[in-house]
């Protein structure tokens, strides 16, 4: 790590990447996931993304290394593949292209002492003018502060209704955090006596919901025996929800019943990467990010169908509301519901292609093309080469 770089293998966790940080400095981390238990291999290749990303970017925005093998079974490194291989496989779904091997990651710094608190407020409690108000500060606010929402349905009272959580990472002291938010969000009425000082590892473990104070040990547990169904979906807003929106977005949300929305905050120096730098095209102009979210542990097609039919529902209702021409979503939220491919065409690939990548999509096309023209490399989302 003299060079604040590390080598991490495809098959390691998150969890396994910030606890040999962390065992080797206490001053460095890396912008990535909050989960611990996903795969390095698929985050990075898709762009991953996690609690810096206003103030450090995506994943792949600190990739400066990779091997690769490709279709011919050759070991590349980035030298040896070219930039335009190595733009593709850094956003682009490296499974496009060939088997990620392992990334070589450029480190951040991270303070010795950062800051964590988790909000709720319900309708009762001003929930809407908040949503509306955070929907502007949460992109604007300082570059050491991302904040997350989380909208779910709940009864409260025996009373169908709905609550907000806002949970933050900042990278500083409490006291200026306080500062801050009493200046840019005094709606959210946040106070010292809720925050909690920390380390980055423990804000690490904090966020994948281990209380403070748990050992960093805990995040090389690959223990996955606690898994249920779930179903993804995402969307990006580009203008301000208003507030009669959020209002019919309740109702809506009562009425369907079980899919949660998360709102993760973009601006600082997402504003700053071009939407070309990588195949990630979805940076600047960009207030937040939605994933919707629904969760089961019921196996069998009728829960299936029941749970991953309120998604679509629930995203279709909040078409007028987000990114429009193309309507674009996230590449990691896997989601055969934006398009799928059963010849891989240039055309059917550019149903899906243009909504993870926008006016990437072509220059991804012409690196498949490139590296693997025979298409050995396929998935029911993969990019197509030209001639496939």
């Amino acid at each position: 790590m003299a060079d604040e770089s590390a080598w991490v293998g495809a098959g390691a966790t998150l969890g396994e990447l910030y606890y040999n940080i962390w065992k080797n400095s206490k001053v460095h981390g890396f912008p990535a996931g909050v989960c611990p238990t996903v795969g390095i291999g698929g985050h990075i290749s898709g762009a991953g993304y996690g609690t810096m990303i206003r103030k450090y970017g995506l994943s792949v925005d600190h990739v400066v290394d990779v091997k690769l093998v490709d279709v011919n079974g050759r070991i590349l490194d980035r030298k040896a593949m070219g930039e335009d291989l190595f733009w593709a496989i850094r956003g682009g779904g490296a499974a496009s292209f060939g088997v990620v091997l392992a990334y070589k990651v450029k480190l951040v710094p991270v303070p010795e002492k950062v800051t964590v608190f988790r909000v709720e407020r319900y309708l009762t409690e001003n929930a809407t003018d908040i949503t509306l108000k955070w929907q502007s500060v949460a992109p604007t606010t300082d570059d050491e502060l991302f904040t997350r929402m989380l909208v779910q349905p709940v009864t409260r009272n025996k009373k169908k209704t709905v609550r907000i959580t806002v949970i933050a990472l900042y990278l500083g002291d409490s006291d200026s955090l306080v500062s801050l938010l009493n200046k840019d969000f005094p709606e959210l009425g946040i106070v010292k006596e809720i925050c909690n000082e920390t380390s980055w590892i423990d804000s690490v473990l904090w966020w994948a919901n281990y209380d403070l104070g748990t050992q960093p040990t805990t995040l090389l547990d690959r223990d996955l025996n606690d898994a249920n169904f779930l179903k993804r979906k995402s969307d990006y807003v580009q203008t301000p929800i208003p507030k009669k929106g959020l209002e019919s977005l309740w109702k809506k949300m009562v009425e369907l019943g079980k899919v949660g929305l998360v709102f993760n905050s973009y601006g600082g120096q997402m504003d700053r990467v071009k939407s070309d730098a990588t195949p990630f095209p979805h940076r600047a102009g960009n207030l937040f990010k939605i994933q919707y979210s629904v969760s089961w542990e019921q196996p069998g097609d009728e829960a299936v169908k029941n749970f991953t039919t309120q998604a679509k529902l629930l995203r279709e209702f909040m078409t007028p509301f987000v990114s429009k021409n193309p309507r674009s979503a996230y590449l990691n939220y896997r989601d055969i519901d934006v398009g799928s491919t059963k010849t891989w065409s240039y055309e059917e690939g550019k149903v899906y292609g243009q909504s993870y990548f926008n006016g990437n999509y072509d220059r991804l096309v012409d690196v498949k093309t490139a590296v693997d023209p025979k298409n050995f490399f396929r998935n029911e989302q993969s990019i197509p080469p030209r001639s496939g």
